[in-house]
């Protein structure tokens, strides 16, 4: 096993956390040093808030643990793409690297939508790596959502009279 797919496990772990909570199963964690400085996982529909995501949170997390709020020598681990809000945020912590399992065509912004890591008009790019365990990551963001829709039809299918 690679650090990359060590690291991963890690984020999909957490992942599965929020799978739990029934959220959308994204994970993150924050390496320094050969070591997890933090971790998060989606919590957007827990904790009602926009703002609560993986990477977020893990990046408020480690910049607590570290007393400074860049992350030059940090690599983040997601097991989904950023969203825009993610990526700007991994963009102002000055993150070294970001490595991504499964891409987001729908709404990505590291390289699917758009690559807001590496626009050379910013101050700061950030290293990307794609596709670590991107099959397992991608089969659990799917069933989560086949799971989802197929919650949404029982739902909605009308109550048989007795």
């Amino acid at each position: 096993m690679t650090q990359e797919e060590k690291y991963m496990k890690a984020a999909m772990r957490e992942a599965k956390k929020a799978y739990a909570l029934d959220e959308v199963p994204i994970g993150c964690v924050i390496v320094q040093n050969d070591k997890i400085i933090a971790r998060g996982y989606n919590r957007r529909n827990t904790e009602g808030n926009t703002l609560a995501h993986a990477e977020l949170t893990a990046i408020k997390k480690a910049s607590k643990k570290t007393g400074d709020w860049r992350l030059e020598d940090c690599t983040m681990y997601v097991t989904l793409e950023p969203c825009q809000m993610c990526a700007g945020a991994i963009v102002q912590s000055r993150m070294k690297k970001v490595v991504i399992a499964s891409m987001n065509p729908k709404a990505g912004c590291a390289g699917s939508v758009l690559n807001l890591l590496q626009m050379a008009e910013f101050n700061h790019q950030v290293e990307i790596e794609r596709g670590v365990l991107e099959e397992q990551c991608s089969a659990m963001l799917s069933g989560f959502f086949r799971e989802l829709r197929e919650k949404k039809k029982r739902n909605a299918e009308p109550e048989k009279p007795m």
